[in-house]
């Protein structure tokens, strides 16, 4: 990539990043502690260094004609401060964030991406019609939580990365405030709302009826979900299936939700990661009971899996010892992928109850 380019012309490039973390997103969760940077000491010009940061000052205030101040015009001079880094400085940063948790090294890769944050901002402000600092303040966020999950070491370039959880982070605030569509807070109903509109679509051009029983099967979850969020998604105010400038534009507010799929080096992995996680349980199949065998196949690989009680009835057992059984089977998977696989992760194999 030519290092000429600045973050934010090159933020709608793809990026690979892990679906499970944005779509966890939850009110509450813990954030880095960047903002307490601006105590440090410091003048206006000088270059943070070690653990002192120097403050964001503010410079004379801009006014618009009539005198008021415009509280966007003063933050765009003031992010102005901080230039753009070249990709080898991005690097070193990264990594002595990553690797010494130098507070100083993270306030510069923010404050060098705060144009970024201003640019994807404005983009969803021409398209949402929210307070475009509202969206600002929360890119900033999700720029902190980039700085904090970034990884230099997987050739992915920072701005490309952090464009990915600015975005997340602005949508969630519109959505999580657009009173005319509440979506749900579970990652389930999260996935149902991305899904939803586009499956419709997607019947409606291969001359289909999207009804309600085909969206369920289609989507793998209740008619009673399809119906909850097609109720949410259609109140009469507003519908996200309404025309969107012009009657001929073809366009609705659907189209303008940024796709959130994890990116094509995501999806490799992931691919992998299930070959070699059915490879192993393949091989271990013949060390299992029967017991083993049957909550392996209708809870642990089943896309609809039964509940402790129906594995307990079949065995005469409680539900207490089937739960017993299936953590002793997981932790025999894992054993088995960690000893088969290098650097393997227990996060690779997740489970609920």
């Amino acid at each position: 990539m030519n290092a000429s380019r600045s973050p934010e012309e090159e933020f709608d490039q793809p990026v690979s990043v892990d679906e499970e973390d944005f779509m966890d997103l939850e009110d509450g969760e813990d954030e880095p502690d960047f903002m307490s940077l601006e105590d440090g000491d410091g003048g206006q010009d000088s270059e943070p260094t070690g653990s002192q940061v120097a403050p964001l000052t503010l410079a004379p205030p801009a006014r618009r004609e009539t005198g008021s101040l415009d509280p966007l015009q003063i933050y765009l001079q003031e992010i102005k401060k901080f230039r753009a880094l070249e990709p080898d400085e991005e690097f070193s940063l990264a990594r002595r964030y990553r690797d010494e948790k130098e507070d100083a090294a993270a306030f510069t890769l923010i404050t060098s991406n705060l144009r970024l944050v201003v640019k994807i901002a404005m983009d969803f402000q021409r398209r949402w019609m929210k307070n475009v600092l509202d969206l600002i303040q929360e890119g900033n966020v999700g720029l902190m939580k980039a700085v904090q999950k970034f990884d230099p070491d997987k050739g992915i370039k920072f701005s490309y990365y952090a464009s990915f959880w600015i975005k997340a982070y602005i949508l969630k605030f519109i959505m999580d405030n657009w009173r005319m569509v509440k979506i749900g807070t579970t990652q389930a109903q999260r996935k149902l709302f991305y899904n939803l509109g586009k499956e419709r679509q997607r019947l409606q051009a291969q001359g289909y009826d999207p009804d309600t029983s085909t969206l369920s099967r289609n989507l793998h979850v209740s008619e009673s979900d399809i119906i909850e969020m097609g109720q949410r998604l259609g109140q009469h105010d507003m519908s996200l299936d309404m025309q969107v400038g012009s009657s001929d534009s073809g366009f609705t507010p659907m189209d303008f939700i940024p796709a959130l799929e994890p990116g094509i080096e995501a999806q490799m992995a992931s691919d992998e990661i299930h070959g070699l996680l059915h490879d192993n349980i393949a091989a271990i199949r013949d060390e299992l009971n029967e017991k083993e065998l049957d909550i392996l196949e209708e809870r642990l690989l089943a896309d609809s899996p039964v509940t402790l009680r129906e594995i307990g009835d079949k065995y005469g057992i409680t539900r207490e010892r089937v739960r017993q059984i299936e953590a002793r089977l997981l932790q025999k998977i894992k054993e088995r992928m960690s000893t088969t696989i290098q650097d393997f992760s227990q996060e690779w194999i997740e489970h609920e109850e």
